[in-house]
């Protein structure tokens, strides 16, 4: 299939990636298509810091908002949406910038997306109750005898893909590290050019700090206020969105406005760097701007 040009846009939350895209966008005539995955929600424009209806009037945006919170989105739905709208844009010519912080987004696009068996709760509840009495240095021990890439790869404290990992060989017989290595890249190497924002530390955890008040202020409560009163599944993504659960105990009397924030600050800041480790791993040799 022929594509059209194709800039991926990569970097932690308040890095300033949404501004880089629309500055690309307005000098090109880019569309812009998003690529992180709760800004997919409609519910959590402020809390997600969606672009504003004004920005999205300076140019074309895609994938913002398109899914109500009691949905869950996977990996591959949004790499088919991608892939469909790239083929539309091909005729036209038209480039495409995909901006956002899901690592796991891009990996799809530029590695590719194993086709791993779904799992079952049941499954997973067992092997997470598993981590939890056995701690993470025998589970890892034991993850070792059917899949030692992973094993050696996860890094110290990652929980969830460990408890991933062996989910996956529990169910499927097969080790993930062998699935994954089945995968073909959706964007065939050459089709498109890549970026991470990596600014440093103290100035993107005072970006956070600052992102938070403007949430704040924004309407950040209101918006939690509303998707607490539908009674969504806990588990769903736009109820595990950073903020959601402090906000929704501020609501609920277990916090303060001020302990509220302080937390949703942190919040913030520990998903920034998680965004970060991501990144300097997995996109070693992207490009880097401050």
């Amino acid at each position: 299939m022929p594509l059209p040009p194709i800039q991926l846009i990569a970097g932690p939350t308040a890095s300033g990636k949404s501004a880089l895209a629309l500055e690309m966008a307005r000098k090109t005539g880019a569309i812009i298509i998003n690529a992180d995955s709760q800004q997919l929600y409609a519910d959590l424009r402020v809390l997600t810091a969606r672009p504003s209806l004004e920005e999205e009037a300076l140019a074309d945006h895609r994938l913002y908002g398109v899914a109500d919170a009691a949905e869950a989105w996977s990996v591959g739905r949004w790499t088919r949406a991608v892939m469909d709208l790239l083929a539309e844009l091909a005729p036209e010519g038209r480039p495409a910038i995909l901006v956002g912080g899901t690592g796991l987004y891009f990996n799809a696009l530029t590695r590719g997306l194993a086709d791993i068996p779904a799992v079952p709760a049941s499954v997973r509840a067992e092997v997470e109750a598993a981590y939890e009495s056995e701690g993470e240095t025998a589970f890892r021990a034991r993850l070792a005898e059917g899949d030692p890439r992973a094993a050696a790869a996860i890094e110290q404290g990652d929980r969830q893909r460990l408890v991933r990992a062996m989910s996956v060989v529990r169910h499927s017989g097969r080790a993930l590290s062998d699935w994954q290595a089945d995968t073909r890249p959706l964007l065939p190497p050459g089709s498109w050019t890549g970026v991470v924002i990596e600014p440093d530390r103290d100035r993107l955890y005072a970006r956070c700090d600052a992102r938070v008040e403007v949430m704040m202020a924004g309407g950040a409560v209101e918006e939690v206020r509303e998707l607490v009163s539908r009674g969504l599944d806990p588990a769903l993504p736009a109820m595990k969105a950073v903020g959601v659960r402090e906000l929704a105990a501020m609501l609920a009397g277990d916090l303060s406005r001020d302990a509220a924030v302080d937390a949703l600050k942190q919040a913030t800041r520990n998903y920034a760097k998680r965004q970060l480790t991501w990144q300097r791993n997995q996109m070693r040799d992207w490009p880097r701007i401050a």
